[in-house]
Order: C-alpha cells, then structure tokens, then sequence
C-alpha cells in the first residue's frame, strides 16, 4: 500500500492491463527457399514469432530489419508490412482482414489453417518456421497502448524468452472445445510477455505514460482513479485530494497521460465494464454501478460510443450465455 492507502499498480500493469482479444487469428509457415508473404490484415497489433531461421520484415514506408530465431516482433497499427526471406523478394502471399489469404491478383488461396504441431520437427535445418497471431478486433489494443508503440517493435531472443514453446505450439493445434477463447489468451499472453521484455529492456527511453506513474502529483492521481473507479471523481476533487489547482492537474495530467484526467477515467471505467460484461451473472445495472455510471441506459450509451457496439451486441460476440434480466 501507498501512504495515501492506496493499492500501487506498476505502469506496466496499467498499460496492459486492457489488453484482450477476440477473434484472434494464428498461422504458421514452415517455409524453405525463396519465400515473401504481404500482411494487408488491418490487425491493431499482429506478433511474428521466428521459431527457426530468420527472416526479413518490412514495415510499409520503413525499412528492413532482420529477425532471428526466438525473436519476436510486434507490428503495431495496422498498415501493411512483408515478411520474406530477402527484403529483395517479391511476395506471392497476401495475409487479408480475417486471416483471408489470396495471391497479390486477388485470387482466394486455401485460407491458413492453425499451426500443425507436426511442423515443430518438420522444417530442416535451412529452414524457417513462422508462427504469426493477429488481433482481429480493435477493442483489444487499447489506444494508449498503441501510441505507446512504434510501427514495428523487435524484442530480440537476447532480450526477451520466446513465447511460443513446444508446448504452446501443440496446444494451438487441437481442435477441441474452447479452441477459440484458447487462441485468444493464448495471443493475448504472447503479446504481453513481449511488450513487457519491450518496455524494460536495456537502454529503453521510457515513454511519457511510464514517467507518470512515478510524477509526484500524477501518480498519485493515477492510484487514486485505479483504486476506486466507482467513485464520483471529479476534476476539483481529484485535484484537491493531489494538492494541485485544477489547471495544474489537467494540464500535468494531460501532458504526461496524453488524454484529460476525466477523460482517462471513463476510458478505464469501459475497458473495466468489458471485462465484467464477460459473466454471465452482472447484470447491466450491476455493471453500471461497479463502473460507476449512474445506471444501466447512462452506462450503454457510453459503451456503445466508446466500442461502436452495445453491451448485449458485445456479449454475444464474447460468447457470454444470456439470461433473463441480463444484457
């Protein structure tokens, strides 16, 4: 505990802390000789993970950057980027919205099937195995994450361990109930595990929403907002509970977070409603009040703003069994 008495969350934490996909969709390529794939997907955030080999990537308008085995990049934003054998090489792949796989003409190829725990040994020793995951819905990379983070972030195997195990990949593979929740926190365990070697590694400049948690007045602010998001914070309160005028404490705030105070607030009250939406016992007043909106119409309508759905539209996506009196 903080002196204020309050429970302390890591920046780290805060910022992945939304983290969660839906949809995600996985992919591997045992690739030998000449080979190029182009990834036009749109994904938010996608992860290539190189299992063996190596490999190029090139982000669309930068240059190539060479990956090797047990390195992991992160492909951040959604513009197109290639993964090849040789920056040289043209591709003959394009990965589309959905995992959709077609030649560069536009002709529809088989559609990429999840990996096959038989490609782990299969790959001879020039070879190159290709693990990729990509988010397939925006609501699971939070914004501020995604301005956290360049075009393409390259955790390297000295950096940080490889995600994927032997292990993992053969979980991937069995087509069993839940298979889809699976590759979602499977997906969603990768990126973290990357992102957070990103964040700590040696030499990292550490961005404006990492210098805030340790900002004598925004720190704070941060804790307070975190520990009780029910609360009816408002702008003079907060800023009379940090010490600070209210133009302090927004401009501050703002420079330092990259949003307004109250805008934050109702960013994290959403992303906290999306995780209660998952039970299938809250109901949408529950939900409201553990959020802290002042009820279940107020709460929806701020939802639906935020996340272009409804709270009941978003559970049945999320596979969440309805009930009478619920959503």
């Amino acid at each position: 505990m903080d002196p204020m008495g309050l429970t302390s969350t890591d920046p780290l934490t805060d910022l992945l802390n939304g983290v969660r996909t839906s949809g995600a969709v996985f992919h591997q390529s045992s690739l030998t000789g000449s080979w190029a794939a182009r990834f036009e997907d749109g994904s938010p955030l996608g992860l290539a993970v190189l299992v063996r080999g190596s490999a190029w990537i090139t982000p669309q308008g930068g240059d190539p950057v060479r990956i090797r085995a047990g390195d992991v990049a992160v492909l951040c934003g959604g513009a197109p980027y290639v993964v090849a054998d040789d920056p040289g090489t043209e591709p003959d792949v394009v990965i589309r919205p959905a995992g959709r796989c077609t030649t560069p003409q536009g002709e529809e190829l088989a559609r990429p099937q999840i990996p096959d725990a038989g490609t782990w040994d299969a790959a001879g020793a020039d070879g190159t195995l290709l693990l990729s995951g990509l988010y397939t819905v925006d609501s699971g990379a939070p914004g501020r994450l995604l301005a956290a983070l360049p075009p393409l972030a390259v955790i390297e195997s000295d950096v940080g361990t490889c995600p994927v195990s032997r292990t993992t990949f053969e979980e991937i593979t069995r087509e069993e109930p839940g298979q889809q929740l699976l590759l979602d926190r499977t997906l969603d365990l990768m990126l973290i595990t990357a992102l957070r070697a990103w964040f700590t590694r040696p030499g990292a400049e550490a961005p404006a929403w990492y210098r805030a948690h340790s900002d004598p007045v925004v720190g704070p602010a941060l804790r307070m907002l975190h520990s009780d998001p029910a609360r009816p914070w408002t702008l003079p309160g907060l800023a009379a509970r940090t010490g600070v005028s209210r133009a302090g404490l927004a401009r501050r705030f703002t420079a330092l977070v990259g949003r307004p105070p109250m805008t934050y607030l109702r960013e994290q009250r959403l992303a906290l409603a999306a995780d209660l939406l998952r039970e299938p016992d809250a109901t949408l007043a529950v939900v409201a009040a553990r959020v802290g909106f002042a009820n279940a119409f107020a709460f929806s309508a701020a939802f639906k703003r935020e996340h272009g759905i409804s709270p009941s539209e978003y559970r049945m996506r999320e596979g969440v069994p309805s009930r009478p009196g619920h959503a």
